[in-house]
């Protein structure tokens, strides 16, 4: 890279600089590949994408505005999300996936402008939405269209948004939605200063190419997916997407990296074990792949072990921290494991763009070796909560004029190895790096005629997945059944939320003030997870 172009990076301030700057340098470079093998060029995603914001902008988007995505992962998906940047509001995606009441909570809790979705996205919304539809709604693909809506080919027609004023850093760019306590899930809101703050770290930590092949396997409603996008972005490398059924397949996924020969991989531990245990991977030549980070939860010593045996050459990152930071701490693992080794390795020492504080249960700070909560400080920190002005009051902490976000991860501090993770402080859980509140899937419960009371709990079971068990008390004679209550579940909650299994109780065990003793519910999970 030339003097020029570097001084050129280094003054890019907004998440659709990046693509700009490589549609300039690499024009005719692939920037993605869809799951079936299309490709879409930079100048095509940069020339699409403006036009797509010419749109926008002329259908009243403006700055700060928020435009849903409800569409699988696609280039077609990608070129929506640079559109919205350009147009210098910001993006917000939904699991394709989810029940569509909770779909049209998220868009109407932030008051969407617009949305990007497909035919059957639009069905969804139209049957589930409270209120009125917003009056933008664009249909990505070839079906007809109808009741107001826009069809993408008219959509991308549009004259190009070239006299826009550059997005600011302290411009909103994209809210992510989380599991929250009350039933209702709370956004995350990331400036561009936010995310550019952690991508231009990762190009100096891992130091990438336009001749890499990034892995897309993170949802995009997912915090994996900004490593992915705006780090191969930024270097005009190509992104390869992997659809959500491929992902789930460990020898198709295999496969899948081996013909692709991806060089970069990034996803939770649980995916990587998965490919480990059951993707066959002596079978297929993966060397090409040179950079596996992990995020999410904790990787099983066991399964990272076996990995790195099938895939000795890569050299693997442990990369940790919640969506609300996006990475903040990194540790690189090595490539041989000792064989006696059964603890975690620790999530290590903080990135360069963050400063972290452990402070103990008196908020002193922790000394070497104590228990603490960990706090992080600066620019990749998120600017607050969506519309949760309590939320926001109890997550930061003013101290010595620095405003510090808690994790709620407990660590301890290793002076050598960095920081260990704890675990967490309450009752929020990860299971295939999603981070779950349990009150959450309560208040789902909650919703079914035939349930009194519900307490839901979990532990790590014995092959080191973390269980969840919904304790009910049945409101209804006879009480609702296992087959229904999976598909009351499935109805209203997301996949990866769903309990493992339902235990019947005749009343729940109660503390001294009245409340669900969820000590008393996790000593007896734990009890029947051992017999």
């Amino acid at each position: 890279m030339s003097v020029m172009e570097m001084q050129r990076l280094s003054q890019i301030l907004s998440l659709s600089d990046y693509l700009q700057a490589s549609a300039e340098r690499f024009p005719d470079r692939i920037a993605i590949v869809d799951p079936d093998g299309r490709q879409t060029r930079y100048h095509v995603l940069h020339e699409d994408s403006s036009r797509l914001a010419g749109f926008l902008r002329s259908r009243g988007v403006n700055t700060g505005d928020r435009v849903g995505l409800l569409l699988p992962k696609s280039s077609a998906t990608l070129t929506a999300i640079f559109a919205i940047l350009k147009a210098r509001a910001a993006y917000v995606p939904v699991d394709y996936s989810a029940p569509g009441a909770r779909i049209t909570s998220i868009f109407e809790d932030c008051k969407v402008r617009a949305i990007f979705t497909n035919a059957a996205g639009f069905k969804v919304l139209k049957k589930e939405y409270a209120g009125s539809l917003p009056e933008t709604i664009v249909i990505v693909g070839d079906e007809a269209v109808g009741d107001g809506a826009v069809a993408w080919k008219t959509a991308l027609s549009h004259a190009p948004a070239d006299d826009l004023a550059p997005a600011k850093p302290t411009d909103l760019a994209y809210i992510l939605y989380t599991s929250g306590s009350t039933g209702i899930p709370k956004g995350v809101m990331l400036s561009h200063e936010n995310a550019t703050s952690f991508v231009d770290w990762c190009s100096g930590a891992f130091s990438p190419t336009e001749e890499d092949r990034f892995s897309s396997h993170a949802p995009f409603h997912f915090d994996l997916s900004i490593l992915d996008i705006y780090l191969s972005i930024k270097h005009g490398a190509s992104l390869h997407i992997v659809s959500e059924d491929l992902g789930k397949s460990p020898k198709e996924l295999a496969q899948f990296i081996a013909e692709r020969k991806l060089t970069v991989w990034y996803s939770t531990p649980s995916i990587l074990a998965l490919l480990a245990q059951f993707g066959n991977l002596q079978a297929f030549d993966c060397s090409s792949i040179r950079l596996v980070f992990f995020a999410g939860e904790v990787f099983p010593v066991r399964h990272l072990k076996s990995l790195t045996k099938l895939w000795p050459l890569p050299r693997y990152f442990n990369l940790y921290g919640p969506t609300e930071t996006n990475v903040c701490t990194f540790a690189e693992v090595p490539s041989s494991i000792p064989e006696d080794r059964t603890e975690p390795y620790p999530i290590g020492p903080a990135c360069q763009h963050c400063v972290p504080l452990v402070l103990n249960s008196e908020k002193v700070a922790a000394q070497p070796g104590e228990e603490g909560l960990l706090y992080i400080s600066g620019p990749s920190v998120f600017q607050g909560y969506w519309n949760r002005p309590a939320e926001n009051a109890a997550a930061f902490l003013e101290r010595d004029g620095i405003r510090w976000y808690c994790t709620g991860d407990v660590v301890r501090e290793d002076p050598k190895e960095g920081f260990i993770y704890v675990g967490r402080r309450d009752r929020m859980v990860k299971r295939r790096g999603y981070r779950i509140e349990l009150d959450d899937i309560e208040c789902a419960l909650y919703r079914h005629p035939g349930i009194r009371e519900a307490g839901v709990v979990a532990c790590v079971a014995g092959d080191e997945h973390t269980k969840i068990v919904a304790y009910l008390a049945a409101g209804s004679d006879p009480k609702p059944g296992v087959i229904e209550m999976k598909m009351f579940c499935g109805q209203n909650l997301p996949n990866y939320m769903n309990p493992d299994s339902f235990v019947f109780m005749d009343s729940l065990p109660r503390t001294s003030t009245n409340k669900v003793d969820y000590q008393a519910l996790l000593k007896k999970l734990r009890q029947d997870t051992k017999s």
